[in-house]
């Protein structure tokens, strides 16, 4: 498989990425039988006994087809639980995959999140098999959540994005004409830096920015311009202040 991005005639050529090393494929897949008893767990037992009040605005922007990515502000672990609860199969009928980092991976939890067909990514070196993967999903018409600020910051600011949201879904694009991915800006403040039993959580869903719209002409300049207008959004639905205590 080739993996590359393409322009207009008479643009600067886009990079083309090859690899004949040989390397293990990675897969993920949902449990039939986990997923729809952790979803209904966590959206009628766990979180409504957590949290005491959970508000969410927007979700009718989530879209019910096609190939989407969540771009949520982290702020704490509770975001991969209220993310599917605010977006997940209960709601659209569809579970979310998420792309997390290596070290989510081990152990219970690693077990976890595969068997919700979660993958790894390692963010220092990441696979050329794992961004295929995550193409894959795109193609499949699949929810594929990246937090772009890549780290937990609980300072309530959204902090500076990594260019991977971006260069991933342009290059997926690029490759696929009339893919039509949506990234779907979502910001997710508490009411306590460190959520506790009691907390409060608004969970505020902006409008989808649409991939095709950004490609054209030069990959690294549309990743630029779309990683600044999702950073502008996410600015904007995030604001501590409006959180009930």
């Amino acid at each position: 498989m080739q993996i590359y991005t393409r322009e207009p005639a008479g643009s600067q050529t886009l990079a083309i990425t090859k690899t004949n090393t040989k390397v293990s494929r990675t897969t993920s897949r949902i449990s039939p039988w986990l997923s729809p008893l952790l979803y209904l767990l966590g959206r009628y037992f766990l979180l409504p006994l957590f949290f005491r009040r959970i508000e969410i605005t927007g979700q009718e922007n989530v879209p019910l087809t096609g190939p989407v990515i969540l771009a949520p502000t982290h702020r704490s672990r509770w975001d991969s639980l209220l993310l599917p609860y605010a977006t997940g199969r209960c709601v659209t009928g569809r579970d979310l995959r998420f792309m997390v980092t290596i070290n989510e991976c081990y152990g219970l939890q690693g077990w976890i999140v595969k068997s919700m067909g979660g993958f790894p990514v390692d963010p220092q070196r990441p696979a050329i098999t794992t961004l295929r993967h995550a193409v894959e999903l795109l193609e499949q018409g699949e929810i594929l959540v990246i937090y772009p600020e890549g780290n937990i910051y609980r300072d309530g600011k959204v902090h500076s994005l990594k260019p991977g949201i971006a260069r991933l879904s342009l290059s997926a694009e690029f490759n696929h004409p009339g893919l039509n991915i949506k990234i779907l800006p979502i910001s997710i403040n508490y009411s306590q830096p460190y959520p506790q039993w009691g907390t409060s959580v608004k969970i505020c869903i902006g409008n989808a920015l649409k991939v095709p719209d950004y490609a054209v002409g030069n990959l690294k300049q549309s990743a630029e311009y779309l990683t600044s207008d999702l950073a502008l959004v996410l600015e904007e639905l995030s604001n501590p202040e409006l959180i009930d205590q």
